[in-house]
């Protein structure tokens, strides 16, 4: 009963946020029809590709910059779903559970109605291209390597002591340059967990596995994480990203260091003893067959960076087709998996969709509300996020404006979009198959700091990368508490990442 009045008493205040985007939209509608808008967007009207998408509105003189007429209030929605995903488990943890889905939904029209009712087919194309070019690749991945990786279960007696613990989270940290954050991830975390299940603190050992296997171990390839593949697809070779291996070796070392002690401290204080009648029983891993599927996945993504098959037009957004191959290889991977893998395995490994579907339901809306953010962003110093673009100038502003920024948004548009400030900065009107080589030549610094940032901040929030909460929702799964969202970044993410990427930052970009 408590949690119903609570629920009605914020429903109104949730409704009543949403009101000024929509009044300050409306404000902003008659610059979609301006003489302004249309002249500065008439080079895109006749363009190409541009032209095949937009025809219509550049036929009415109506297609703009959205980033550059959308008010700052259209953000509120986002804000909005962040602060549900972050209040809503801790006061009224039984509806989140039964309807975050609907949460997530509720935020998403909060912003789709106000803009499509404002900027109709711009807006419409905006939400579809982020959908179908972002999301479905995003999830479909996602969805790919948790099923792959939930067919595979470690048997035996391994037991988690501070040491082997210590052995398991860096085997995470290597492997999640090659195999991505999220499938090293979703490959070690059911046995790190059911490793430490006799011991009684927990909590901080998946928030280290946060911070290492799922985000910053991913540093060094670009499969390793997706803005990092963004720019690879952009020019950047595909072993440059070796060069931040100084940087990711000061993050990871401190942060096993630190782990280790922490642990052992626990270990000592609980005074836990590992099993006797369990000491002996050998290690063995079934469903070993998974790995050929785990090994197509990441083969799929570096293919589809490497080759160019052609484009394809989808209700008006254009993907390569290489990348439609890509996900199709990636689910054809996946229903093998639920074929070759018996569901005796998957029951003893503590296989359930409800970590994928929960990923599914929240970033379907997050990436809805997000849509003006990235628009406000990609619009520079002509959108009214122009004071956060216009005060990034040194590699030091590069490495925590990229980063506190990804650690709330989608980090690989986030990424894409200083790196085009970056470009745009030192090679102006040069195109950009010419420009990154001459950036990496001149100005490595930066693309390292954006990189970096885009990666290592990931590990802030849940939301900051999406095996974050996979991995969050498989622990409380396994009966391991889980702090709330602002906990977490209280409790161990501000307090333990922010000092380390301090040290970084004064090693690497001052």
């Amino acid at each position: 009963m408590r949690q119903k009045k609570l629920i009605f008493a914020i429903l109104p205040l949730l409704i009543l946020l949403v009101i000024p985007s929509v009044i300050l939209a409306s404000e902003h509608s008659t610059e979609a029809v301006d003489g302004k808008a249309a002249s500065e967007h008439s080079t895109e009207a006749v363009d190409g590709k541009a032209a095949s998408e937009h025809s219509t509105e550049a036929a009415h003189g109506q297609h703009i910059n959205l980033g550059e007429v959308l008010p700052l209030y259209s953000i509120i929605p986002f804000a909005g779903i962040l602060l549900s995903i972050a209040l809503l488990p801790l006061f009224a943890p039984e509806f989140w559970h039964h309807h975050f889905g609907k949460v997530s939904a509720f935020w998403a029209v909060a912003i789709a109605i106000p803009m499509l009712a404002v900027y109709k087919s711009t807006a419409a194309h905006g939400f579809l291209h982020i959908m179908i070019a972002d999301y479905v690749p995003f999830i479909i991945l996602l969805w790919g390597l948790f099923t792959v990786s939930g067919g595979i279960l470690l048997r035996g007696s391994l037991r988690g002591t501070p040491m082997v613990n210590t052995v398991i989270l860096t085997i995470g940290t290597v492997l999640a340059s090659w195999m991505g954050t999220t499938g090293a991830a979703m490959l070690l975390i059911r046995p790190f967990l059911r490793a430490n299940n006799y011991r009684k603190y927990r909590t901080f050992m998946v928030v280290f596995f946060i911070f290492l296997v799922a985000n910053i171990g991913g540093s060094l390839t670009p499969v390793g994480d997706p803005p990092l593949f963004l720019g690879f697809l952009h020019g950047v070779p595909f072993f440059w990203t070796f060069n931040i291996l100084p940087h990711m070796l000061v993050a990871a070392i401190t942060l096993l260091i630190l782990y280790f002690i922490v642990d052992s401290y626990f270990y000592k204080k609980e005074g836990a003893k590992v099993p006797v009648e369990e000491a002996k029983e050998p290690l063995r891993l079934d469903g070993s067959v998974n790995f050929i599927f785990l090994i197509g996945l990441v083969v799929s993504v570096i293919v589809s960076g490497l080759v160019d098959w052609g484009e394809i037009n989808t209700l008006g957004i254009h993907r390569s087709v290489q990348e439609w191959a890509r996900d199709g290889f990636i689910i054809i991977m996946g229903i093998l998996s639920l074929i070759f893998t018996s569901k005796k395995l998957r029951e003893d490994n503590e296989f359930t969709w409800f970590p994928i579907k929960e990923v599914a339901y929240l970033f379907a809306g997050i990436f809805m509300a997000m849509t003006p953010c990235l628009y406000l962003l990609k619009a520079g110093d002509k959108g009214n996020l122009a004071f956060i673009i216009n005060a990034v100038t040194e590699p030091v502003h590069y490495f925590w404006v990229t980063g506190i920024l990804s650690s709330f948004l989608d980090n690989a548009p986030t990424y894409l979009t200083f790196f085009s400030t970056v470009l745009g900065k030192f090679y102006t009107g040069i195109p950009e198959p010419q420009a990154v080589p001459m950036l990496i030549a001149e100005n490595a610094i930066y693309l390292k700091a954006i990189s970096a940032g885009a990666v290592f901040f990931g590990a802030n929030t849940y939301i900051g990368n999406a095996p974050n909460f996979m991995v969050r929702s498989i622990a409380e799964e396994s009966g391991t508490p889980m702090p709330s969202f602002f906990g977490y970044m209280l409790k161990y993410s501000i307090p333990i990442l922010f000092p380390i990427f301090i040290v970084v930052t004064f090693i690497f970009f001052l």
